[in-house]
């Protein structure tokens, strides 16, 4: 009782806005009235494919879109990319069978900021959509391994050949993740806990405008596209 009043608190701002992307009816409508009956969340929107999807969240700029991998019409990889590269304000939050790993990978790649497996019970789906709604990102277990592996297989072999003596001895590249300075990498550590941008400035006593640029450093020198990347990197790094 006592958390839904606190929920009910949050929700005295600002509901978080959601559109669900499931070509499956009745998984959506089961998500849908699981949301609903949230305090702090209102489903502003439901789309059959990936088509649909991109239209609603033009339209009503949702702040989490629940986003199925594969849809007819445009699946949920291309609706991903267009979203995240249209508004950068809407967060994605992947559901996945885990039967395509590679899918799973370009969704990553396409700018997914979390990813649960559909078997995953309610409180971890609603606690991941306010993690979302804070700026944080959310990795499963099972699905940052998967990830992890595809990077591994788009590693060089020669790279990960060579011996890690001759590597550092070889000079680095401007934009190699060697490179990171030591704040660099503390703020790296942090995102890969999955904290936002005020969470790390306040951990690290520095101004969140701060810790934004040190964001944009960081994945200009690891290519990455997004934070979800990073703190798959940082995993693999430890």
């Amino acid at each position: 009782m006592q958390d839904r009043q606190t929920e009910a608190g949050r929700a005295g701002a600002a509901a978080i806005r959601i559109v669900i992307a499931e070509d499956q009816e009745l998984v959506r409508r089961g998500a849908a009235l699981l949301l609903s009956m949230e305090p702090d969340m209102e489903v502003v929107g439901q789309a059959r494919n990936g088509l649909e999807a991109v239209e609603l969240a033009q339209l009503l700029r949702p702040d989490v879109v629940l986003m199925d991998l594969h849809m007819p019409v445009k699946g949920g990889v291309a609706a991903t990319r267009e979203i995240t590269q249209a508004l950068p304000g809407t967060q994605i939050l992947v559901l996945t069978t885990l039967d395509d790993d590679e899918t799973v990978f370009e969704a990553v790649r396409a700018g997914a900021h979390a990813y649960l497996l559909k078997d995953a019970d309610e409180k971890e789906l609603l606690e991941t959509v306010r993690a979302l709604k804070r700026g944080e990102s959310r990795l499963t277990p099972q699905i940052a391994r998967k990830v992890m592996d595809q990077f591994r297989a788009l590693a060089p072999p020669s790279a990960a050949a060579e011996p890690a003596r001759e590597r550092r001895a070889a000079p680095s590249a401007p934009n190699d993740a060697d490179s990171l300075t030591d704040k660099e990498e503390k703020v790296l550590q942090h995102i890969a806990e999955g904290m936002s941008n005020r969470q790390i400035a306040n951990a690290l006593y520095l101004a969140e405008g701060t810790i934004k640029n040190y964001v944009s450093r960081i994945m200009d020198k690891l290519h990455a596209n997004t934070r979800t990347e990073l703190a798959i990197m940082s995993r693999r790094q430890s």
